[in-house]
């Protein structure tokens, strides 16, 4: 373990920094990851709401700036779409270049820091997806707002950024709980917080063979995260919990999906 990452185990709130989000995912944890999320489940547990969500709005070209190990990566090249994958670990990158030439595919990959993706990304792109809870991992409100500019920057025109997060809202105002069916569902792993405060909440993931990895993250509030993407100039952002429109009464999701559009439409004005 390097000095980074084992400052990560012992000293966490010595590590509330956006610098270090890379470096959390070490070779040995970017190895265990597959097995924490387990991609048959977890593509039970989500079904098509990525791919026809994509589809239904007409977006072919795609960014997957938080690919990890390429979970959605493959799975949208497997449905036709051009895909370029993203991540600023290059463990992870490997480990979902890998993933991609077992199953076919060569994949077209970039090692990028968020803050400065569009000097590493060329191009512009119908969607861009940052997905797995991955924008926590940016503890500065500035570093927030540079990496959502960033990506309104990489979307064409009429482009949508998908983002996803913990409904941190519930772990910070009720504890944690969860169902352990989104994202997570590994058989005999558990992802749950150490620590939990409004600055700081560090996971700890357990497998089955003994070993633990943590994982420092900022806990964004949902209407915090959407008040941000519509500073930066997003123009309607719908927000889903557990792949749903709308949650059944008193059930809270474990996860928000946020949808946001990039292009100004005068019509849904007049519909409100």
């Amino acid at each position: 373990m390097n000095a980074k990452a084992e400052a990560f185990t012992n000293n966490p709130e010595d590590t509330k920094s956006s610098e270090y989000y890379q470096e959390q995912y070490e070779q040995s944890f970017a190895e265990k990851w597959d097995e924490l999320i387990n991609w048959e489940a977890r593509a039970q547990s989500e079904g098509r709401f990525f791919i026809d969500l994509l589809k239904e709005r007409g977006k072919t070209k795609i960014l997957d700036v938080a690919a990890g190990t390429g979970f959605h990566s493959i799975r949208l090249i497997e449905e036709g779409f051009d895909v370029t994958t993203v991540d600023g670990s290059p463990e992870m990158l490997a480990q979902a270049f890998r993933n991609g030439r077992n199953r076919g595919h060569i994949l077209s990959t970039i090692q990028a820091d968020w803050r400065s993706l569009n000097k590493s990304v060329d191009g512009k792109y119908d969607a861009v997806i940052c997905l797995g809870n991955s924008f926590t991992h940016l503890f500065s409100e500035r570093a927030r707002r540079k990496t959502l500019a960033e990506f309104y920057a990489a979307l064409r025109h009429d482009g949508i950024l998908i983002l996803d997060q913990r409904n941190y809202d519930r772990i910070l105002d009720e504890g944690f709980s969860t169902k352990h069916k989104y994202y997570y569902a590994g058989k005999d792993v558990s992802a749950e917080p150490e620590s939990i405060s409004d600055e700081l909440t560090r996971f700890k993931y357990t497998f089955p063979d003994g070993s633990v990895h943590y994982l420092n993250m900022f806990p964004l509030r949902k209407d915090y995260t959407r008040r941000l993407m519509t500073e930066v100039g997003f123009q309607y952002i719908e927000t889903y919990g557990d792949f749903k429109e709308e949650s059944p009464d008193g059930e809270k999701p474990d996860f928000y999906i946020h949808v946001a559009e990039k292009q100004y439409d005068p019509n849904r004005d007049k519909d409100e």
